[in-house]
């Protein structure tokens, strides 16, 4: 793939144009996404454009995918393209999403206030499923999952061992929970379709300063976003 073909394509409308990123036709089994530099929490009823955000988002996705993949984990990344630019597998686009939380914060507090304590730590890590639709999603049961044609059990066990996976490499770092989104490529395989970075997470340092988006919904300035994410991406990488 050329830099004059990814130009071209680009050039087009996109398939797909979300908040978060585009998706644009390639080829019969790939798009080009590009990811957008928003951030945007509906609880705070905040939308910005964050520059540098997608470059980062697309630092820690890319390290991520290489982890996981190594882990018999499928993913729909295939290789990046460019700065905020990769080349993404087509699949299936059920309506659901999966969410992994290792704390009870966030929307555990919100929508069931009192069953636990503010940042309780799960034993078992809980797994969840909502419905995707604006302007807020919605939980949903496994079994409308299994009656829409998905496999939940399938879905959880992905999860879950992706959250292994990633606590342990972002330790000492505290993974407090993440979303997913799984799709069905042209294989048939099962694979996570969706970014992972800090804009689909809540991770926290070792003193419980926030590194992910909660930083946007606390009101930081863009620049403190950028400083947190970067350093971030240089700890990861000096690990290895």
């Amino acid at each position: 793939m050329t830099t004059q073909t990814v130009n071209n394509t680009l050039k087009e409308e996109p398939i797909v144009k979300g908040k978060s990123k585009y998706l644009y036709n390639y080829d019969n089994d790939h798009y080009i996404a590009q990811l957008i530099p928003s951030l945007s929490s509906f609880t705070y009823d905040r939308y910005e454009m964050v520059e540098k955000t997608q470059d980062l988002r697309l630092d820690f996705y890319e390290m991520a995918v290489a982890l996981l993949n190594k882990h018999d984990v499928p993913t729909a990344f295939v290789k990046r393209l460019d700065t905020d630019k990769y080349l993404t597998r087509k699949c299936t686009s059920p309506p659901f999403e999966v969410i992994v939380k290792n704390y009870a914060v966030g929307s555990t507090q919100r929508k069931y206030p009192g069953l636990f304590p503010d940042n309780h730590k799960f034993s078992t890590p809980i797994v969840k499923f909502d419905y995707r639709i604006d302007p807020e999603d919605i939980p949903i049961s496994a079994d409308y999952l299994k009656v829409y044609g998905e496999d939940p059990d399938l879905l959880k066990k992905l999860a879950l061992k992706t959250n292994d996976i990633l606590c342990e490499w972002l330790s000492p770092n505290v993974l407090v929970d993440f979303c997913l989104i799984f799709g069905t490529n042209n294989d048939g395989e099962v694979c996570i379709t969706s970014e992972i970075s800090p804009d689909c997470m809540r991770l926290k340092s070792e003193d419980g300063s926030s590194l992910d988006k909660d930083l946007f919904r606390q009101g930081k300035s863009h620049e403190e976003i950028i400083d947190t994410w970067t350093q971030l991406i240089v700890d990861i990488k000096s690990k290895k």
